[in-house]
């Protein structure tokens, strides 16, 4: 075979092996790269195609517009992380309200039993005056007295009254 011939040959060759690595690149809608060695789907904005055959290779700069359509793009004034001294004053703050919520549920318990306590101290004291018997009272000076049936009704109204606020 002539040297002409081979050279040709060995060109066609090599442009047949470059024809069969083309490959393209673009940004598909969900924001994916999508690689194939066929043509991106038509519409397909050129700002998105970042690579094809005969073409060089190249990041897309997505423009603002482009990136407020698509969502997917971020400011680029985007807040920095914050410091440790933020961090640590946020911490605090985080402490200080956690310790203030304990402290108010702790006085909302401390409320709850005091008046479970009271609730079932007048339950007591209403199943005593309803039970019929004499109820005695010991006075200041030693003195055993017993109530009478008007001091028994007040007793009872006032029991009564204290009995609503637990229901």
């Amino acid at each position: 075979m002539p040297l002409l011939s081979r050279t040709t040959l060995g060109a066609l060759l090599l442009l047949a092996a470059t024809a069969s690595h083309a490959q393209y690149v673009w940004i598909g809608p969900n924001g994916t790269r999508q690689y194939s060695d066929r043509p991106p789907p038509p519409g397909t904005p050129a700002s998105k195609i970042v690579k094809a055959p005969g073409r060089p290779a190249f990041e897309p700069q997505v423009p603002a517009a482009d990136a407020a359509a698509d969502g997917a793009g971020k400011p680029q004034d985007a807040k920095a992380p914050p410091t440790l001294t933020e961090r640590e004053v946020a911490f605090r703050e985080r402490s200080k309200a956690r310790a203030e919520q304990e402290q108010k549920d702790q006085e909302a318990a401390t409320r709850q039993r005091r008046l479970a306590e009271h609730c079932a101290a007048a339950r007591e004291t209403q199943a005593q005056l309803d039970s019929g018997i004499r109820i005695a009272r010991i006075g200041p000076d030693g003195e055993k007295t017993y109530m009478t049936d008007e001091e028994k009704a007040a007793r009872n109204e006032r029991v009564r009254r204290a009995l609503q606020e637990c229901r």
